[in-house]
């Protein structure tokens, strides 16, 4: 992002790097592991996620194949550590049977080649249980698409720092950010985990304004303090 302007998103993302360092996420050891975190991370923290993966990797099930082969009680099971895991099983196969419907069930990582990704997009929002943040995540994390992530830190964040109106919707938030960073997969992908962490550590409900690395960007830290 060096021959970028300096926009407020482009400052937010040399700040965070150079105090966090990079994040490398998404942590999978495939596209479609990759997608199913999308799904179980859904209103649960990431240690939840972990193990329900963990559990679907020991009863080897963690394929298209082996989900949609499984009874669906089973499937609740195995994810219960990820929260509402009834629910979360039913778009799990859903998702599965998307995949597969798509023709991509050996390898979902070939999902959408060479479609464009607003196109994707809107076909992945069809399936029962994706919203998007889950679409989005897929498409950034999973498939490599420029697709800015916007969650409840990018929100939180963006808020406080003055960037983002009190009742911004979704698309406004992801136009802004779009506007300001480059249409690169790699830098909205750090970019999104960098937020994570500086919701996690600092920018939190009950925020840590001090030592946070946005403190002079920050109107709500002055007011804070």
């Amino acid at each position: 992002m060096a021959d970028s302007p300096v926009t407020p998103w482009a400052l937010i993302y040399e700040r965070l790097h150079a105090h966090f360092g990079a994040q490398d996420w998404w942590p999978a050891q495939s596209p479609f592991e990759v997608m199913v975190g999308a799904i179980l991370t859904q209103n649960t923290a990431w240690r939840n996620v972990e193990r329900a993966i963990g559990a679907l990797r020991a009863a080897d099930a963690l394929s298209v194949f082996a989900i949609l082969g499984m009874v669906e009680a089973d499937l609740a099971q195995l994810i219960r550590p990820a929260g509402y895991f009834r629910v979360k099983a039913k778009r799990l196969r859903a998702l599965c049977a998307f995949l597969a419907a798509q023709g991509v069930a050996e390898d979902p990582g070939q999902l959408g080649r060479g479609q464009d990704p607003a196109a994707l997009r809107q076909t992945l929002l069809a399936v029962h249980g994706v919203g998007e943040e889950t679409a989005d995540a897929i498409l950034l994390y999973a498939l490599d698409a420029a697709v800015p992530v916007v969650d409840a830190y990018t929100r939180r964040i963006g808020k406080r720092l003055g960037l983002l109106p009190e009742r911004a919707s979704y698309c406004e938030i992801q136009s802004a950010i779009a506007a300001e960073i480059p249409a690169d997969a790699a830098v909205l992908n750090e970019l999104h985990a960098l937020l994570v962490q500086l919701g996690k550590e600092y920018c939190r409900p009950r925020p840590r304004c001090e030592h946070c690395p946005l403190r002079s960007l920050c109107p709500y830290a002055y007011a804070y303090a």
